[in-house]
């Protein structure tokens, strides 16, 4: 098992520096177990995963990590309430078939979550949309619309929406353009993607 916090990925990275140590984590949608690696070692973390592709499970075992395969659109109502001291849900939000049943689970589960999502609000989707009126491939969005896992498109004030809605608590907030962060100011046309530090 190996990773460092300057390895990862900025919304991770900022993910990471604000899990506290000795906690419990659960990954919803982990992938290949990056964040998991960095919590446990630079943490000590008590960090587990969740992951739908059985080859990324399989990865993440074959490193050590503690990862099983589940849906998360079903499976996290498995877990008990207040299992974990956070959920995390990193750029997936956006292919939940049910966002907003998605964060009551996170919630549920975890006394604080963490969401991050690629802002479909951006610039340079909506210059996309208006002048070439077709959906965006972009830095953020690689993926051409047939090919696309994301079936939500979200934005930095729809998410604040849902939050005010569902009685979550926006702890904290992040935001990033060009894999670097911005101030919050104007984030729902200039950031890229976004993080959100939530409780209830």
């Amino acid at each position: 098992m190996s990773g460092s916090l300057n390895t990862l990925r900025p919304d991770l990275a900022a993910i990471a520096r604000h899990v506290a140590r000795r906690t419990r984590v659960l990954d919803i949608g982990c992938g290949e177990g990056e964040l998991m690696a960095v919590l446990e070692g630079e943490k000590q973390c008590d960090a587990r995963g969740l992951e739908l592709d059985p080859a990324l499970v399989a990865r993440c075992v074959g490193r050590g990590l503690s990862v099983v395969q589940g849906d998360a659109n079903t499976d996290l109502s498995d877990y008990h309430d207040k299992a974990f001291d956070y959920t995390i849900l990193s750029q997936t939000l956006q292919t939940a078939t049910r966002p907003d049943l998605m964060l009551d689970e996170l919630l549920r589960v975890g006394t604080r979550a963490f969401v991050s999502f690629p802002n479909f609000a951006h610039w340079r989707t909506r210059t996309a949309l208006m002048l070439g009126g077709r959906m965006p491939v972009t830095r953020a969005l690689p993926v051409t619309w047939y090919e696309t896992q994301n079936i939500h498109h979200v934005t930095v004030d729809d998410f604040r929406e849902l939050a005010r809605a569902k009685g979550a608590k926006i702890e904290r907030t992040w935001f990033f353009a060009n894999e670097r962060a911005i101030g919050p100011v104007g984030a729902n046309w200039r950031a890229e993607f976004a993080v959100f530090q939530l409780s209830r």
